[in-house]
């Protein structure tokens, strides 16, 4: 079986866990099949929207599709997470990378 029928079938036995679902999104990701990735992430984000993690990968991914202004409101909303969870490692990286998209 292969790594992404593998994840798909841990989300099916464990549905309320993110992590296989994290795992799924990094894993599209990792292989370039990034609008699949992006679906991965936004269901992740839609399902779990407290799994800090998942933020600036799905930004990194929109950046990577060309979707800077998509990866901002990503990279915010992540921000508003992180901060609200009390994450300040998770908090810097999604600032730098906010700031990463900024004009020069």
């Amino acid at each position: 079986m292969d790594r992404i029928a593998t994840f798909r079938s841990f989300i099916e036995k464990s549905p309320a866990d993110p992590f296989p679902r994290y795992g799924l999104a990094m894993e599209l990701k990792g292989r370039g099949q990034l609008a699949d990735a992006q679906l991965a992430f936004a269901e992740l984000m839609a399902s779990f929207p407290d799994y800090v993690a998942t933020y600036l990968m799905a930004g990194g991914t929109a950046v990577a599709l060309g979707q800077r202004a998509e990866a901002a409101v990503i990279y915010r909303k992540g921000i508003e997470v992180a901060t609200q969870r009390g994450d300040t490692h998770a908090r810097g990286e999604l600032d730098s990378a906010l700031a990463e998209l900024a004009p020069t």
